[in-house]
C-alpha cells in the first residue's frame, strides 16, 4: 500500500495571513501534481503486472490491484513449487539409475575379486607361504591359459561337430548324384520347375537351358595328338597332379580312345596307345631317380590298365559296373593285346620303383638293424678277442647318427606318403612294402653273417629291438598281415638264436625255432659267436655237431646258401580294382593346358 503523506512547511509566524494563504496555495498545487504523477506510475504498474499474470495464467484475463496482491504471489509460488518438484523427481530419477549402474559395477567387482580370491587361496594352500606380487601375477596368468585352454577345447569341439556334419552333408550329396546317374533326374528337374513356378512373380515365359548330357568322351584332332602326349605325359609335374582327381591322366587318355572306338578309327587309337606308351616309358627313364614322378606313372598306368579290363565289355570285369558305365564299354575295339603291353609296362615301372627304394634304404640297414644301440648299457665292451680291433665297418660318427633306425623310419614313412597321395592300389602297396622288408631282412643277415662282432648275446638282443620298432611300423600301418613281417623271419630267428642258451639239451628247441634259416647260416651264426665278457662261454664243438646231424633230416632242407640273394624280387600281380567313377563327370582341368580337348 502507497500512502501519501502531505507535509506543511512552518512558516514564519511573522508573516501576514494573506502571505501564509497564498504559500499554502502553491505548496497544495505542488503537491496535487505529485499526486498526479504517483498515480500515473501506479496505473503503468498496473498494466505492467496485468500483462505478467495474463502470460503466466493462459491469458487469463483479471483485474490484478493492490487487493489482490496475495492472490498473485500465492499463485507464483505454487507454480514455483511446482517447477522445483518436477526437478526433484527428475534428479531422483537420475540419482536411481546411476545407484543401479553402480550396484552392478560393484557386483562385477566382488565376482573378479572372488575368483583371484581363489587363485591366491589355492596358490597358498599348494605353497603353504603367502605369495608375492610376482607369484600372484603368475597365478593370475595361469588362471587365464586355463581359462583360453578351456575355450579352445570348446571351439574344437565345435569344430569336430562341424565336421561331422559336413561330412554327412557329402555322403547326402553322392547320394542325390547317385539318384541323378540312375535315371531320377527329370523327376528331380520337374519338382525344381515346380518349385520355380510357386516363386516367381512375373508370368512372362523365360528360355530354359537344359543340362547338357556327356556321353564320357573327348574328341581330338589328329594334329593335336602330339601335344595332347607332351601335356598330359612329358610335361605333367607331380605336385601338380596330387592335387587332381587320382587317375586322372589314365580317365583322359581312356576317354579319347572311347572316342576313337566310337568314330571307328583303328588308326587313330594304334597312333594314340602306341604314342603314350612310349611317352610313359621315356618320362620314367628321363626321371627314373624322382620318387614322386615314377610312382605317379605307376598309379596312372595300372589305372588305365584295370580301365581298360573295366570297359572292355568282358562279363568278368563287369560284375561291380552301373548301368550308365556297361553303356560306356568299347563297342567297335578289341584292346586285350594292348591290356598286356601296359600290364609289362606297369611291371617294368614297378621294378624301376623298387630299385630306387632299395638303393636308398641299403645305406640304412646296417646301421639302422645291426649298429643302432637303442638299449643303453649293453654293449658297453666290446667281446672278448676284440678289443683294441676297430670295426670292419667304421664309419664316421656324423654318418652313424645320420644313418640310424630313425633314418630308415623316416624313409618308410615317406614312402607310404608317397603311395598314398598317387592313390596306387592298395593290393600293390602291400607288395612294395613286403619287397622291401626281404631287402632290409637280406642286408642285415648277411651282414651278421660277416662280422664277428655282431654275433653275441648283447647284440642279439640290440638287433631283436630295433627288428620290433620295424614290427611296430607294419601294425601301424595295417600291412602287417600281408606278407611283409614273414619275410622278416631269417633276421629275427638269427637275433633269437644269438640270445638261446646254446647246450646240447636245447639243441631240438634250437632246431625249430630257426626253422626259416638253413644249416650253413645257422652254424655260421654259431662258429661266429663271442662271449661279451669273460662270464660267457663259447658255443662248445659238440653242440654245433649235434646241430649238423639234426639239421641234415629236415624236411624242408633244400638249400643249404649261407648269404640271402640281396636282388631277388617277389612276382607282381596287378589284382583287378574296378573304379566307381563316371566317365561323364570327369573334367579336364585348365592346368593340364587340354584346352583343345572337346568334351562330348
Amino acid at each position: 500500500m502507497l500512502r501519501l503523506v502531505v507535509t506543511f512547511p512552518l512558516t514564519d509566524i511573522c508573516c501576514t495571513p494573506t502571505e501564509q494563504f497564498e504559500a499554502m496555495t502553491d505548496e497544495l498545487e505542488r503537491r496535487r501534481e505529485e499526486c498526479l504523477q504517483l498515480r500515473a506510475m501506479m496505473a503503468e504498474r498496473s498494466i505492467t503486472t496485468h500483462e505478467i499474470a495474463k502470460q503466466s495464467y493462459g491469458g487469463i484475463d483479471t483485474i490484478v490491484n493492490e487487493d489482490n496482491e496475495l492472490s498473485m504471489a500465492y499463485r507464483t509460488q505454487k507454480e514455483l513449487n511446482r517447477l522445483l518438484e518436477n526437478q526433484l523427481q527428475k534428479t531422483e530419477k537420475d540419482g536411481k539409475k546411476r545407484e543401479k549402474e553402480f550396484e552392478k559395477e560393484i557386483r562385477q567387482l566382488k565376482k573378479d575379486n572372488e575368483e583371484q580370491q581363489k587363485i591366491i587361496t589355492q596358490r597358498k594352500k599348494s605353497h603353504n607361504i603367502s605369495l608375492s606380487p610376482e607369484a600372484r601375477i603368475e597365478a593370475t596368468m595361469q588362471h587365464e591359459i586355463t581359462r583360453l585352454t578351456s575355450e579352445n577345447l570348446d571351439l574344437r569341439e565345435t569344430i569336430e561337430k562341424s565336421s561331422d556334419q559336413m561330412r554327412k552333408m557329402r555322403k547326402m550329396l553322392k547320394v542325390y548324384a547317385k539318384r541323378l546317374k540312375d535315371g531320377e533326374a527329370a523327376e528331380i528337374a520337374a519338382e525344381l520347375e515346380q518349385d520355380e513356378s510357386k516363386t516367381s512373380v512375373d508370368n512372362v515365359a523365360s528360355i530354359k537351358h537344359r543340362e547338357r548330357m556327356y556321353m564320357g568322351m573327348l574328341e581330338y584332332k589328329k594334329e593335336d595328338e602330339n601335344v595332347l602326349i607332351k601335356n598330359l605325359f612329358m610335361d605333367l609335374k607331380p605336385k601338380v597332379a596330387a592335387g587332381l582327381l587320382p587317375g586322372l591322366p589314365a580317365y583322359v587318355l581312356f576317354m579319347c580312345v572311347r572316342h576313337t572306338d566310337y568314330i571307328n578309327d583303328d588308326e587313330k587309337v594304334r597312333s594314340l596307345l602306341t604314342n603314350s606308351i612310349n611317352s610313359v616309358r621315356k618320362c620314367v627313364k628321363k626321371h627314373h631317380g624322382d620318387l614322386d614322378r615314377v610312382t605317379l606313372w605307376l598309379a596312372n598306368t595300372c589305372r588305365l590298365l584295370h580301365t581298360l579290363k573295366q570297359y572292355s565289355g568282358e562279363k568278368a570285369f563287369q560284375a561291380d559296373n552301373s548301368t550308365r558305365q556297361n553303356e560306356h564299354c568299347l563297342r567297335n575295339f578289341d584292346l586285350s593285346e594292348y591290356r598286356q603291353v601296359f600290364s609289362d609296362l606297369a611291371v617294368w615301372i614297378y621294378q624301376t620303383l623298387i630299385k630306387l627304394m632299395g638303393e636308398t634304404i641299403q645305406p640304412m640297414i646296417v646301421a639302422a638293424v645291426l649298429e643302432h644301440e637303442a638299449i643303453a648299457g649293453l654293449t658297453a665292451s666290446k667281446p672278448s678277442g676284440m678289443r683294441g680291433r676297430s670295426s670292419s665297418t667304421a664309419t664316421d660318427p656324423d654318418d652313424v647318427k645320420e644313418l640310424s633306425l630313425d633314418s630308415l623310419m623316416k624313409a618308410m614313412n615317406k614312402y607310404s606318403q608317397v603311395l598314398t597321395q598317387h592313390a596306387v592300389d592298395p593290393e600293390l602297396v602291400k607288395q612294395i612294402f613286403r619287397q622291401l622288408y626281404y631287402f632290409i631282412c637280406a642286408g642285415a643277415l648277411n651282414n651278421l653273417l660277416l662280422r664277428k662282432d655282431m654275433c653275441n648275446w648283447s647284440k642279439g638282443m640290440q638287433i631283436r629291438y630295433n627288428l620290433s620298432h620295424l614290427e611296430q611300423w607294419l601294425r601301424d600301418n595295417k600291412l602287417h598281415e600281408v606278407g611283409a613281417q614273414v619275410t622278416m623271419e631269417p633276421i629275427i630267428q638269427a637275433s633269437q638264436l644269438l640270445q638261446a642258451r646254446k647246450t646240447v639239451a636245447d639243441v631240438d628247441s634250437i632246431c625249430e625255432m630257426c626253422s626259416k634259416l638253413t644249416t650253413a647260416q645257422i652254424v655260421k651264426i654259431l662258429n661266429l659267436y663271442t662271449p661279451v665278457d669273460e662270464f660267457e662261454e663259447r658255443v662248445p664243438i659238440p653242440f654245433i655237431r649235434e646241430i649238423q646231424k639234426k639239421l641234415k633230416g629236415r624236411p624242408q632242407e633244400t638249400d643249404n646258401t649261407l648269404l640271402m640273394d640281396t636282388k631277388f624280387s617277389y612276382p607282381v600281380t596287378f589284382p583287378f580294382n574296378p573304379s566307381s567313377i563316371a566317365m561323364e563327370t570327369v573334367e579336364v582341368p585348365q592346368s593340364l593346358h587340354l584346352g583343345f580337348l572337346n568334351r562330348v
